[in-house]
């Protein structure tokens, strides 16, 4: 498989452009949920419909007719939908929980057929015809965009539009897969070429929102406390039962909305910055794929969260010159760091904290959580993590940026405002 890269640029749109873009995110939306509607069956994932062609020929005439889509954005919303579907399938066969996927983000699903790119601006496909949005790139050259989708080392394969609403801000996710050569190089084992790459690992928790390998921590208590705020005013209004109070409750859930994400894009600011200050060119996340059945004490606004910052960081990195990678996290929050050890057992962690039965490793379980996370990125890599000058107990011989002293978990608040 061929390397891939995503570069993230932001558009500049007038609001002409704005509107038509919005009509088609409502339109490509109504496809999938429709298509969704039909694939999905409640009494048993076997009476799903999973099958892409079938599906599309059962609908696509029908949804060509209701909507003012291109037949290419009828065609990508039935494949996302009917993708969705059979994800949702996959945890039904391993017993998980699951429920009917319905789609509400302003998102569209751009090809070849439907997004032409040029230097400095895209031409989409819109229900109001082509329109052409300039993008807002970094000022720093090459930017990701200059680096991947104008080069001829990689070749477009697909790009998706997004509408952030905390921002009001259009997006472009730009894939791009690196070309294979007919020789010994074909194989390419890292996405830039460079040896000396830094990571900054990143764990997600329940007790800590985030946990950096240099030893930062995001606690969320502000974001724990207005949650729970928010959530006691709905049931005070959901009591009332008038129509004042529904019209206050529709209110409040835009504000509740509204400030969550301000509050995540903060963190994920301040998570760039640390990327940044420390040198590193890939943030490494755990696969977020399940993580309600392995946080069971989770509540809904935390996996929303985690969501979200992952979201927004892969987006606000490239901009910054970091790329953001993911990866499995399993037993990363039972295995010993110290790369002189790496002794993994369900006794080692004891709620926030961690003691290794074999080397004595004593430290806080996130942080030993967050370097664990970059040290699996690195296995697969050539990457390095590159370790602090305090570091003298074996925690990272490899290039991994993390804080050489023990910690207790202090907690840092985000700047409001950020």
């Amino acid at each position: 498989m061929g390397v891939r890269r995503t570069a993230i640029v932001k558009l500049a749109v007038s609001d002409e452009q704005r509107d038509a873009l919005h009509r088609t995110a409502e339109q490509y939306l109504y496809c999938a949920n429709q298509t969704a509607d039909y694939c999905w069956s409640d009494t048993s994932y076997t009476e799903c419909k999973t099958n892409k062609r079938k599906v599309r020929d059962a609908l696509y005439s029908n949804l060509r007719e209701e909507t003012d889509l291109q037949a290419q954005l009828v065609q990508a919303a039935i494949r996302r939908a009917v993708e969705t579907v059979k994800g949702v399938v996959e945890r039904w066969k391993k017993g998980q929980r699951v429920s009917f996927p319905t789609f509400t983000a302003e998102t569209i699903d751009y090809d070849t057929r439907s997004a032409t790119f040029y230097r400095n601006k895209v031409s989409l496909a819109t229900v109001e015809g082509q329109v052409e949005p300039s993008f807002i790139l970094p000022a720093d050259s090459p930017t990701p965009y200059e680096r991947y989708v104008l080069s001829e080392d990689y070749e477009f394969r697909e790009s998706t539009l997004r509408y952030d609403v905390a921002t009001d801000e259009f997006y472009l996710n730009i894939s791009t897969r690196r070309c294979e050569s007919d020789g010994d190089d074909a194989e390419i084992p890292v996405d830039t070429g460079h040896s000396d790459q830094t990571v900054l690992g990143i764990d997600l928790g329940v007790n800590s929102l985030a946990v950096s390998s240099t030893g930062t921590f995001w606690q969320g208590d502000d974001y724990d406390h207005w949650c729970r705020e928010f959530e006691k005013r709905r049931g005070e209004m959901q009591q009332r039962g008038t129509q004042s109070a529904h019209n206050a409750l529709l209110r409040l859930g835009k504000r509740e909305e509204a400030w969550c994400k301000q509050y995540i894009h903060t963190v994920a600011n301040e998570l760039v910055a640390e990327a940044v200050e420390h040198d590193c060119d890939v943030i490494v996340f755990e696969d977020l794929t399940d993580i309600r059945e392995r946080l069971p004490y989770a509540k809904w606004h935390h996996v929303w969260a985690f969501r979200r910052l992952f979201e927004y960081v892969s987006y606000k990195a490239p901009e910054r010159g970091v790329f953001v990678e993911q990866v499995k996290p399993n037993y990363t929050s039972q295995r010993c760091s110290r790369t002189d050890c790496g002794f993994t057992h369900e006794a080692n962690r004891d709620g926030e904290h961690f003691e290794c039965q074999k080397c004595g490793y004593e430290v806080n379980a996130d942080y030993n959580g967050a370097k664990n996370i970059g040290l699996r990125y690195t296995r697969k890599r050539t990457h390095r993590l590159r370790s602090s000058p305090k570091s003298g107990s074996g925690d990272a011989e490899v290039d991994l940026r993390i804080n050489g002293g023990t910690l207790n978990g202090k907690s840092h608040q985000p700047i409001a405002g950020d």
